[in-house]
């Protein structure tokens, strides 16, 4: 296993165990903290690893911050409404 893979392994269980505790903020400073630490691990997955095992650690990392996505598919096609 390449040291991508384990950054990467190592930011999903550090994001599990962010979740479980409980946040007044609705975990919203963690989510910000995990996507800045996240997209260069992805990133260094899809160059070390290749396509597929980058999609499936995108694919990971988006089931655990799914309202993160949620918000930014609703802002993308926001976007895309308001220019048509």
């Amino acid at each position: 296993m390449t040291p991508s893979l384990f950054a990467a392994l190592g930011w999903l269980v550090l994001a599990n165990v962010t979740g479980m505790f409980p946040s007044k903020h609705k975990h919203w400073p963690q989510a910000y903290a995990l996507i800045a630490i996240g997209l260069p691990i992805l990133a260094w997955v899809f160059w070390e690893n290749g396509l597929w095992f980058g999609l499936l650690v995108l694919f990971a990392a988006s089931s655990v911050l799914r309202w993160p996505v949620r918000y930014l598919f609703r802002w993308m096609r926001r976007m895309a409404g308001g220019q048509a």
